[in-house]
């Protein structure tokens, strides 16, 4: 495979030219005008930060991107889908509020907010993936599924399961629905938090197996009936019903890259990464640790895998920052800056996954804007 092209240009500005007007140069010299947006629904998707979160991309950026598609005569959308987690984006109610608060809306934006998969994360669509090892059928929100145009605007950072937040994860953790995610998560089954849970019954109503029994007030999951569809989850009104968390982290970086392609193949798709305020985990955190190193700036490509590898070589090529998640918690004696954060993960499983899909290549040139 030939090398792709990554575009970069840093977060130097002159007079005459302000961060958002770099960035949509940027754009238009990687190539993204060359893409046919004249009347086709385009999504955008995005992470809109956890409550507590500072260190997830400002609105503005979004604006930027939705910009150059209305000027296309594109008709764009912000999205994301639920978190299989506890926390402010589990539900579209949620979700919304949570965008909300952290600035996202149609006037600073320009355009509308979609929760890709619905109220509770049960709105999905399942997409076969060709040639994959792990997952068959990825459960993918469904208004993601819908757009005509797919373009990943992602915050680059690392990750406390997967060494690094990337293009690909955006892409690919990001779509899956709630029972995606838990696909994506766990090689097990849901199981029943025995505290928390009220004896509803909710569970039971929407299981098309027979497997959550209520007995004396209180839930337990049949195993040997579960499929592990992960929407008994999704419908759990006090979050007992819990997903297992035990793939490893290889075998996830891989479903990651699965789902990637899921989401990706047969319809245009566009990358664009923001290397700023680079902390070590993910934004999905109710907080965010100090930047493990200095501002780098703004890459595009139509290649996400090229796109990825670029960021990390441009982090690694940084000098660390002082007083930082590495230094109490990380190895300081690993040369890579992610596997210095996180010495348990290892980013190369989800990039080698992703390239023995066909979804790019590793090899980039690297051009200056």
């Amino acid at each position: 495979m030939n090398k792709s092209r990554v575009y970069f240009t840093n977060f130097r500005t002159t007079l005459e030219e302000n961060v958002q007007q770099k960035l949509a140069r940027l754009m238009a010299t990687a190539g993204m005008d060359q893409i046919d947006f004249d009347g086709k629904f385009v999504a955008i998707k995005m992470h809109f930060g956890e409550p507590g979160n500072l260190a997830f991309l400002r609105p503005n950026f979004a604006r930027t991107v939705a910009d150059f598609v209305k000027s296309a005569g594109g008709r764009p959308f912000l999205t994301d889908c639920n978190t299989l987690y506890i926390g402010g984006r589990k539900n579209a109610l949620d979700h919304l509020d949570s965008a909300n608060m952290n600035g996202f809306l149609p006037v600073t934006t320009g355009c509308q907010i979609l929760i890709a998969d619905g109220l509770k994360g049960t709105d999905d669509v399942h997409v076969p993936v060709s040639g994959g090892e792990y997952v068959k059928e990825a459960k993918i929100g469904r208004a993601v599924m819908d757009a005509d145009v797919f373009i990943s605007l992602t915050h680059f950072k690392g990750h406390e399961n997967v060494c690094f937040g990337g293009a690909l994860k955006n892409i690919g953790m990001g779509c899956g629905s709630r029972a995606g995610k838990m696909e994506m998560h766990s090689a097990g089954k849901p199981y029943v938090e025995q505290d928390a849970c009220i004896g509803c019954g909710a569970c039971a109503k929407i299981c098309a197996h027979d497997a959550p029994r209520i007995t004396d007030g209180k839930c337990a999951v049949n195993h040997d009936k579960c499929v592990g569809c992960g929407r008994c989850i999704a419908v759990c009104p006090t979050d007992a019903m819990r997903s297992p968390f035990d793939e490893s982290f290889a075998i996830l970086g891989a479903k990651i890259a699965e789902y990637a392609k899921a989401v990706m193949d047969g319809r245009p798709c566009f990358h664009i990464t923001i290397a700023n305020a680079i902390s070590p985990n993910c934004d999905c955190h109710a907080e965010n640790d100090a930047p493990i190193v200095p501002d780098i700036g703004m890459f595009a490509s139509f290649d996400p895998v090229a796109l990825d590898q670029a960021c990390i070589d441009a982090v690694n090529r940084q000098t660390r920052l002082p007083n930082t998640f590495i230094d109490d918690y990380g190895d300081q004696s690993l040369a890579d800056t992610f596997r210095a954060a996180h010495p348990d993960t290892d980013w190369r499983s989800t990039i080698e996954h992703a390239r023995k899909l066909g979804l790019g290549t590793d090899e980039y040139e690297l051009i200056t804007v």
